[in-house]
């Protein structure tokens, strides 16, 4: 197997479109979201509210929207879908990692190496955050098959593309408990004066209020289209592959086409993209201590993509009201789906 790409391809116009154009498609979108609702969001800027019913930074959602109009996605492509802080960091590593892996030990496994030397944002890059950006469309056409790229979407905005072309869809969600912890911990640290203190966000997050929420509307979206097309859209949970990282990476690489030979099981090739993809392991390298990776045109530290990465820490920050409001309401919006927590409390 050839190298797999360890970098976004250069920024450049679509074919027949030049670089004003886009900036004039970019500008009239800004304009357009500049007009929406706005509501706090903890930060320096506000949330805007898209007409599809969810909150984010002005950017972000010009971004989303210029992705609706610009990415068309390939039948071979492989898209992962998470609401943030939900184990984006990690599932990208073990996708790349199954899908890139040349059959050989974990010494020479190319795409291991370079997990060892980029962080994994920069091997998947998200839609709406590294790739439509910088006022451009940049030309996807010259990675090759299959494109692996991410998203924090919510399914009513997502391009309309990805799901007519059939591709595969890996989404993978948290307890809400733990996700919203992991969001305000990833958020306080880039507040000029960190909170120190969830309940502003515990209840912005209730209320639906918080980055692509809310969380319970983006979750339901994309398991009804897996209950709907359980063969383009594959479900996980966090705390599965938390519980059953090898079955649930063998399940992901069935899904996507790539499944463990019986020769490479017994090579533990499976096993060794377990370890070295392990929360522990990414943490560890040095690009993931002390490299930074580009989100929405700034430099992010790689550190901050890491934490504790274990099932049931918002214990250690939420009160038991706390806890129990959470479950009374994904109780109440899950109720009649099938999809069921089993960490609820209540």
């Amino acid at each position: 197997m050839a190298s797999p790409p360890s970098l976004l391809p250069a920024s450049e116009p679509s074919a027949g479109e030049d670089e004003e154009s886009h900036r004039e498609v970019y500008e009239q979108l800004r304009q357009l979201v500049s007009t929406y609702p706005t509501v706090p969001s903890g930060l320096d800027t506000p949330y805007h509210r898209h007409p599809d019913g969810w909150y984010t930074f002005l950017p972000a959602m010009v971004s989303v929207m210029v992705a609706q109009r610009h990415f068309t996605a390939r039948d071979t492509d492989i898209i992962i879908t998470t609401f943030p802080k939900c184990g984006t960091t990690w599932l990208k590593a073990l996708l790349f990692a199954t899908v890139h892996r040349d059959g050989g030990g974990v010494e020479d496994h190319a795409a291991l190496a370079l997990l060892r030397a980029r962080n994994p944002h920069q091997l998947v890059p998200f839609l709406e955050i590294q790739v439509y950006v910088r006022d451009r469309a940049p030309d996807l056409s010259s990675l090759p098959a299959p494109r692996l790229l991410a998203t924090h979407i919510p399914r009513p905005s997502l391009p309309a593309s990805i799901a007519a072309s059939g591709c595969k869809v890996v989404y993978m969600c948290r307890d809400p408990k733990d996700c919203l912890v992991s969001l305000w911990q990833f958020l306080d640290a880039q507040r000029p004066e960190p909170r120190g203190d969830v309940g502003e966000d515990f209840r912005l997050f209730c209320d639906g209020v918080s980055l692509v929420g809310p969380y319970w509307d983006h979750v339901l979206a994309y398991w009804r289209w897996h209950v709907e097309r359980p063969g383009q859209v594959l479900f996980m949970t966090y705390e599965e592959l938390s519980a059953d990282t090898l079955g649930q990476l063998r399940r992901l690489a069935g899904f996507v086409g790539r499944p463990f030979t019986g020769e490479e099981r017994a090579a533990r090739v499976d096993e060794a993209i377990v370890t070295a993809c392990s929360v522990d392991s990414l943490a560890g390298a040095e690009v993931n201590r002390s490299g930074t990776v580009e989100l929405m045109e700034a430099p992010m530290r790689n550190p901050m993509f890491f934490r504790r990465g274990v099932v049931g820490d918002w214990q250690n920050y939420l009160s038991p009201e706390m806890a129990t409001r959470i479950d009374e309401i994904t109780e109440s919006k899950f109720r009649g789906s099938g999809l069921v927590f089993p960490t609820m409390t209540i």
